[in-house]
């Protein structure tokens, strides 16, 4: 793995603990050679993931939208800013330029990258790992219903278990490095009648 796509929250109104587990998350892709893709944002975790990965003279790539490139939002240090015309191309881009994904606490916007970039797996559109930072146990409800959601026969259990979940930022980073795609689940989900 050579570049990340994190996607995170943006939030300052969050307990310190999911900060400090962010930042940890930057400086562990950076130390481990591995480039930091993201929103863009210098808030919440965003900018926190952003800040630890350069505190270490990390690379990161932030991708940001026009109306979130403010003084205000938009982080001013990164490696490089892309400017994209909305979410879609945003989320486009952030996908070309990572070979693996990694999502961190967030809301509405990050579980839409996230299921986006799940779907996009199941669908074989995309064969790189998916992994969860389950800070403070944030995921786990979010996981009691992908496990609700398999045993009543909407998701293969290759699918769930091609999400890597942890609470470390390394030993996330070895589990998705230990990846294999479920191709099997894939073409049982595409199948052609």
């Amino acid at each position: 793995m050579k570049s990340i796509c994190v996607f995170c929250g943006s939030s300052d109104s969050v307990h310190d603990n999911y900060k400090k587990a962010a930042f940890q998350m930057g400086v562990t892709l950076a130390q481990n050679g591995i480039r930091l893709v993201y929103g863009g944002g210098k808030t919440g975790l965003m900018g926190e993931v952003a800040n630890g990965a350069l505190s270490v003279g990390g690379e990161v790539i932030g991708v940001i939208i026009p109306s979130m490139n403010t003084s205000a939002l938009a982080h001013t240090g990164l490696s490089r800013m892309e400017v994209r015309p909305g979410m879609r191309p945003r989320k486009e881009r952030m996908h070309e330029l990572a070979d693996s994904f990694i999502a961190l606490p967030g809301g509405f916007g990050t579980w839409d990258e996230l299921f986006e970039t799940i779907t996009t797996s199941q669908t074989g559109e995309h064969e790189k790992p998916v992994g969860l930072l389950n800070t403070n146990n944030y995921y786990a409800p979010l996981i009691a219903a992908i496990d609700h959601a398999v045993a009543e026969g909407f998701v293969f259990e290759e699918h769930r278990r091609a999400i890597s979940l942890e609470t470390d930022p390394l030993k996330l980073l070895k589990a998705m490095r230990n990846y294999n795609h479920p191709h099997e689940a894939v073409k049982r989900w595409m199948k052609e009648e």
